[in-house]
């Protein structure tokens, strides 16, 4: 059993907000994975079970809002007896990245991101996967809060869908191979022109 968790806001106020990034990479794998299944209300989440991979998954919106997302996480890790650092991919927006890239670790700081924040907290550990979704940098003079909690731009979702993606895909190959696998086989791959990936231990989304 994997956990693959998608962090974002509940509500159709929030939908299609860069906040969501993870919510929107969700719907895809489940698009994928389990379509036709009727999401259920388990954990403070909503879940679906599927097959990804090759792999018997369960994917997770939390319910919750952002700043408390770790709850879900930790009670279905608690139920399953599931590992962290080995069973957990957390899909995250994150602005330090260009919309249209992704990026996973396989653990690390959360960067001031309330959502990661939380899952540590909530988790006990910092070494949980994660695959992170470029959504740009904010403007400048404008609040982060704001600008995460925003809707993306036409020209951002164009962008943005190729990004979605590659996060199916790259869950796929976390849940069959393990992140380590995951990580070699995406973060090589070519980012957007202007752009290169961060280097290691640089910070991830300051977010609201």
């Amino acid at each position: 059993m994997k956990l693959i968790v998608g962090l974002g806001n509940p509500g159709s106020e929030y939908v299609k907000t860069r906040h969501n990034a993870g919510f929107m990479a969700i719907d895809l794998i489940a698009q994928h994975h389990a379509d036709g299944q009727v999401a259920r209300s388990k954990f403070h989440s909503m879940v679906l079970d599927a097959q990804v991979g090759g792999e018997k998954c369960l994917l997770m919106k939390p319910v919750t809002y952002m700043n408390r997302s770790g709850q879900a996480a930790a009670e279905a890790c608690r139920f399953y007896k599931l590992n962290p650092a080995t069973d957990v991919l957390v899909l995250v927006d994150d602005v330090a990245l260009p919309c249209g890239m992704i990026r996973l670790k396989a653990g690390g700081g959360a960067g001031g991101h309330n959502g990661l924040t939380d899952l540590a907290r909530k988790l006990g550990t910092e070494g949980f996967a994660r695959l992170r979704i470029g959504v740009d940098e904010k403007p400048p003079m404008m609040r982060l809060d704001d600008y995460v909690l925003g809707r993306f731009t036409e020209e951002q979702l164009d962008r943005l869908g190729p990004a979605l993606t590659q996060s199916a895909e790259a869950a796929g190959v976390f849940a069959a191979e393990g992140i380590e696998a995951a990580m070699n086989r995406f973060n090589s791959r070519n980012s957007p022109t202007g752009w290169g990936p961060p280097a290691d231990g640089e910070s991830e989304e300051k977010s609201a």
